[in-house]
């Protein structure tokens, strides 16, 4: 059935809502005893594995999920033989082979990541389950952020060859009574499956197929909109292929499984739910542009405070983020001086005349990017996009260090975006400055796949 349609009247108009559809599955995993450990088939996401991490996965194991989610290229590729057919083929291989086994019903799985920050251990918990897939137009799901056509594609390619989804997208609730937390806690002793990945993460999983407690999750998710923390892209991908679908067939059963997509979902007050910031490094700026960066035209929108010459980085981030509990605040380094920016009257007027919502004008990194990067620097969206004077680091120490070597000519360290902020944004239909959120740990990829039949 359709995703649920909730109806209510106010001031004599009624208003429709259409609600998320979760659903459980029949999820495809790793054979055990065949594969042995799973932590030498997990991978992370695609998009953080580079050239060197792909190939420490080849050699890891010959049935690493590598191979599915990552491919090699090679010169010889064409239209018949390339990554995405490789991919396909190895995919069907592996069922074959009993590599890879398909549940006999479906299920819901409870995942959690337990992993350490900062000296801290932390325990996140997911429920992994398939979601209806819906146009951002329908206010279902809610996006915070743009996507890039090129790594739509790739994903897109993908899809095409192998229909199945082989990493989840990160997506997150509100459970204010605590309903699914309690309902999840209850499995959380029982883990069916325990892997530890390379970092020492651990990885644990449970399948839920008891089916009154299916339908309270389905029940409970009916009166919930999402928001998607990590990967736009891929859920962009999944209504591409499920249009194309579409298009094929000229007629598409709304049960289809194509019309769903694998999610994991987290409670926006899950005390695991860790989002890291993204610093600004800056380089190849004119002297004219770092002349616009004096204490006077800084001051026109800030109230400067400069930190103490030999100030350690663990007193300066703590300044930043004491500063934060009260107003917008960033920190300006230099080799030759590290100020506090804290947002004044002055700048949050100039922040209203964005063309965002208060919710985006509130946000330390669209203060960062409009008043310094653009108004003062006069640098475009496009310069940041592309890299052409930005970097970006989540490691403040390395960011500072860059700066007093010389490798880079200034540093925005900034307080990491909250989760509160990051469903105000979506609420308002918004989307935040690129590199705004790294929810940490990502997810892991291998441990559930979501097959399109």
């Amino acid at each position: 059935m359709p995703a649920k349609v909730i109806q209510y009247k106010k001031n004599r108009k009624v208003k429709l809502f259409v609600m998320a559809e979760v659903r459980p599955l029949r999820g495809i995993r790793y054979v055990q005893d065949t594969v042995g450990d799973l932590a030498q088939v997990l991978i992370p996401p695609y998009d953080v594995i580079n050239q060197e991490a792909q190939e420490r996965y080849y050699a890891r194991s010959p049935y690493n999920s590598i191979r599915l989610e990552l491919g090699k290229q090679q010169p010889s590729d064409n239209v018949l033989n390339n990554v995405y057919t490789r991919a396909a083929a190895t995919f069907s291989e592996w069922r074959m082979q009993n590599v890879l086994r398909q549940e006999s019903v479906p299920c819901y799985y409870l995942y959690q990541q337990v992993f350490t920050h900062d000296s801290q251990t932390y325990t996140r918990t997911s429920l992994l389950a398939r979601v209806r897939l819906e146009p951002w137009s329908t206010r279902v799901v809610l996006p915070h952020e743009h996507t890039l056509a090129k790594a739509k594609n790739d994903r897109l390619r993908l899809l095409e060859a192998c229909a199945a989804n082989f990493s989840p997208i990160m997506s997150l609730y509100d459970d204010p009574q605590g309903r699914m937390r309690r309902l999840l806690n209850q499995y959380s002793a029982q883990a069916e499956v325990r892997a530890v990945d390379e970092v020492g993460e651990q990885h644990l999983l449970h399948p839920i197929t008891d089916a009154q407690q299916i339908a309270l999750i389905e029940d409970f998710f009916a009166q919930r909109q999402l928001y998607i923390a990590d990967g736009h892209h891929r859920y962009e991908t999944a209504l591409a292929y499920r249009d194309g679908v579409r298009e094929q067939r000229h007629e598409l059963s709304s049960q289809d499984a194509v019309n769903f997509v694998l999610m994991a979902l987290t409670d926006i007050d899950d005390p695991g739910l860790l989002v890291l910031p993204t610093h600004r490094m800056l380089f190849g700026l004119s002297e004219q542009a770092l002349a616009a960066l004096s204490e006077q035209r800084l001051g026109q929108y800030f109230t400067l405070k400069q930190l103490e010459s030999g100030a350690t980085d663990e007193q300066v981030l703590t300044q930043l983020a004491q500063a934060e509990r009260e107003q917008s605040a960033f920190v300006l380094a230099t080799h030759e001086y590290r100020w506090l920016l804290l947002l004044n009257e002055q700048g949050r007027r100039r922040m209203e005349l964005s063309e965002h919502s208060p919710a985006w004008n509130r946000l330390d990194v669209a203060v960062a990017h409009t008043l310094v990067l653009e108004e003062l620097l006069g640098l475009r969206e496009q310069d940041m996009t592309a890299g052409t004077y930005v970097h970006y680091t989540r490691d403040a120490h390395q960011a500072l260090q860059d700066v007093q070597t010389g490798k880079v000519q200034l540093a925005l360290l900034l307080n990491a975006t909250r989760v509160q902020q990051i469903c105000d944004v979506s609420q308002a239909d918004d989307r935040m400055p690129q590199k705004s959120t790294y929810f940490y740990p990502k997810l892991i990829t291998g441990l559930v796949l979501n097959p399109l039949w």
